[in-house]
């Protein structure tokens, strides 16, 4: 076992794990935050995307060794203290979840893209999204929904 220092969401965590630890059994199982689903265990399918630096990573096939000091947020730490982010807004207004094991997976991976390239067109949005399994096809309207939160984040 080591001891990991993890800056998540703000807030700085000590965790005690193997280095091989994949970051996802960090935020759930040490810090209990769920929001970061389990899928596939191979970094496919994206339930798991949270931001590391900045960046959508697969936390399932990240070991915490890798983390180093780059901060981490999860979806619980998307939003800001005016209220939800953007991409989670537009999530509900356009009611894209269906079962939505996916969605918080799908709305770090949306939120990532939309810092990037704030005005994006569909063949980005399919392209920055095509890491990210639904199931349940909501394909169209969680495009829907990122158009929705670009138009909120550039006014």
């Amino acid at each position: 076992m080591a001891e990991f220092t993890l800056k998540v969401n703000g807030t700085k965590y000590k965790v005690e794990a193997a280095a091989d630890t994949p970051l996802l059994w960090i935020l759930r199982d040490h810090l209990g935050l769920t929001g970061a689903k389990y899928g596939c265990g191979i970094g496919q399918c994206g339930t798991c995307t949270v931001h590391i630096d900045g960046e959508a990573m697969r936390s399932c096939a990240l070991p915490v060794s890798a983390i180093g000091k780059a901060p981490v947020i999860t979806i619980e730490g998307l939003a800001t203290k005016q209220g939800e982010h953007p991409v989670q807004e537009a999530w509900h207004e356009v009611d894209v979840p269906q079962c939505g094991y996916c969605q918080t997976g799908q709305i770090m991976s949306a939120a990532a893209l939309l810092k990037k390239n704030p005005t994006p067109s569909d063949a980005d949005i399919n392209s920055a999204m095509a890491g990210n399994i639904c199931r349940c096809g909501t394909y169209n309207r969680i495009r829907e929904a990122i158009h929705v939160a670009a138009k909120k984040i550039k006014s």
